[in-house]
């Protein structure tokens, strides 16, 4: 694993394991801010020095625009959802846009039901793709990359997850609307963010599901993983509340464990969409990547698989 990398996960700090039903987390912190300062996409859309629009008035399902005004990058992380224009979309990996710019970001479709305009421009929203999705996705990205396809998922098993999920938990979506099962969840997703609050200095959380851990978030800055806090948090939780198939104990030593697992996976590097490069990773039930510029870590996410990988 790239130094850099292994480094970064080897000083991570665990925190206290808090609990919701058979979901649990705890805070990671890292010493200092490392790296360049950027906007979260939901401050740059916000603040209206970023703009994400379809790539033409056609419009392409797998690429939107994303338009940089501010004098500093934005990182739009891997899973955000975008709200608007011809259908709602999530993002393929993440990506550092440089400050000033015009960039082709590459997304999935998660409005399977609509494509014709509500917007001319794309909103921030409040979800992250659910994890279990999300951990599939990096799989066929992974796979893509690999085959020098580019940023690509299985656009069809994107839909056919977030289908099942929203026959699973009885939601009705007229377009099959990602966003639709997270609402529909609302209430249960209130009672998470109040058990699971962002710490002063927390730079990324680890999630467990029935004690066993699900996946990692860390970005390089406190205040982008503030920003970001509440959506990693409804991504792991939607999925999970009737997921108690034999619940064990989440422990801090299972977290050190899943971070040792993560430091032995295999590793490829490609260039980035946008600033730096793009690592992904591959262990026998562990898939991951990491987005790293100026020689610093600026996200990192590893997810437990349910398959073995060969």
């Amino acid at each position: 694993m790239e130094p850099v990398v292994s480094q970064y996960l080897h000083n991570l700090e665990i925190g206290d394991i808090l609990v919701s039903g058979n979901v649990a987390t705890a805070a990671i912190f890292a010493d200092g801010d490392a790296g360049p300062d950027y906007l979260t996409l939901d401050e740059a859309l916000k603040q209206h020095l970023g703009q994400v629009t379809e790539t033409g008035e056609g419009g392409t399902v797998p690429e939107l625009k994303f338009i940089n005004s501010a004098g500093v990058p934005v990182l739009l992380l891997d899973g955000e959802e975008l709200l608007g224009a011809k259908q709602n979309r999530i993002l393929n990996a993440t990506i550092l846009v440089k400050e000033k710019s015009e960039t082709v970001i590459p997304v999935s479709c998660c409005e399977q039901g609509r494509w014709r305009y509500t917007s001319r421009d794309f909103k921030p929203s409040p979800h992250v793709m659910p994890y279990s999705v999300r951990q599939k996705k990096v799989e066929d990205v992974t796979a893509s990359l690999a085959s020098q396809r580019g940023y690509r998922s299985n656009q069809g098993r994107v839909w056919d997850e977030l289908h099942a999920s929203n026959v699973h938990f009885h939601v009705n979506s007229p377009t099959g609307a990602m966003k639709d099962l997270f609402e529909a969840r609302e209430e249960d997703l209130q009672e998470c963010l109040q058990a699971f609050q962002v710490k002063p200095g927390q730079k990324g959380v680890i999630t467990f599901v029935n004690g066993e851990v699900a996946g990692i978030d860390v970005l390089s800055r406190g205040a982008a993983y503030a920003t970001l806090h509440p959506k990693l948090i409804r991504s792991y939780a939607v999925e999970s509340f009737e997921k108690r198939r034999g619940r064990t104990r989440p422990t801090a030593a299972k977290a050190r464990a899943f971070l040792a697992e993560a430091a032995l996976c295999t590793e490829e590097r490609y260039p980035s969409v946008g600033c730096g490069w793009n690592y992904r990773y591959k262990g026998e039930k562990i898939v991951g990547a990491a987005l790293v510029h100026q020689d610093r870590v600026l996200h990192a996410s590893f997810f437990r698989t349910t398959r073995t990988n060969s």
